[in-house]
């Protein structure tokens, strides 16, 4: 199976089972041994390799999803706010199509979210130190959730790996876990942005209760159905 995942870069449940015959629960606990050995994460349906996940290959994934995302998102920016926006691929999405803002200032310990913001009319960005994490172009580790508790914070703005109900948020290294709890500490409020796919998946590290969160962002009208599960765990819902 690890193989097949591999050389398919993905499996998911139901095709896992017919192919190897056997009950979806046993799937799902095998699916479970790859996200604790740190070789796959969930996603809906399944899970992916960590082969070549890095920051430029997620970038891509749902582009669109994470554009209607920065819309949103947008519209949380008001003028004269300090704000943090974590490494994410979505959050740098946003920083690449943050335009109008006034007076804001940012902190970030996302190389590419820096490079985005840097010489932005309006904004004054603020990188953190820290060591080098190449999966995510990110600065992570003690100077990093120093640098950053030296903020006091109107808003943070975070992006996860894998949301769940129950669980919360999950990522893939206990560094970033760190740092996105620095961020949460340092803020009024906190905003999650996610797109659909990572509804109801876990990765291999617990991070934050959804009760950290003021406000959840997705591409979905939130109406939707597949957001009833977080309405009562997060207050608003955009």
């Amino acid at each position: 199976m690890v193989a097949e995942l591999n050389t398919r870069g993905a499996l998911t449940l139901n095709e896992a089972a017919e192919t190897w015959n056997v009950h979806a629960m046993t799937i799902r606990r095998d699916f479970d041994a790859f996200v604790s050995a740190g070789i796959a994460r969930r996603v809906r349906g399944g899970v992916v390799t960590l082969s070549g996940d890095d920051f430029t290959q997620r970038k891509h994934q749902n582009a669109e999803a994470k554009r209607r995302i920065a819309d949103k998102l947008r519209t949380l920016i008001k003028p004269d706010m300090a704000i943090a926006f974590d490494s994410s691929t979505t959050i740098h999405t946003l920083a690449e199509n943050l335009t109008g803002a006034t007076r804001i200032s940012v902190v970030t310990n996302g190389l590419s979210a820096f490079q985005a913001l840097s010489g932005r009319e309006g904004i004054r960005c603020y990188l953190t130190g820290g060591e080098s994490e190449e999966q995510n172009i990110s600065l992570v580790g003690s100077l990093a959730v120093q640098a950053v508790r030296q903020f006091s914070l109107d808003i943070c703005f975070l992006s996860t790996m894998s949301i769940d109900p129950a669980f919360g948020t999950s990522e893939l290294t206990m560094e970033q876990v760190a740092v996105k709890q620095a961020m949460v500490d340092a803020s009024a409020t906190v905003v999650l942005a996610v797109d659909s796919s990572k509804l109801e998946t876990r990765a291999r590290f617990k991070s934050l209760p959804l009760s950290a969160f003021a406000i959840l962002v997705t591409e979905l009208d939130p109406s939707d159905p597949r957001l009833d599960a977080y309405r009562n765990q997060i207050p608003r819902i955009l």
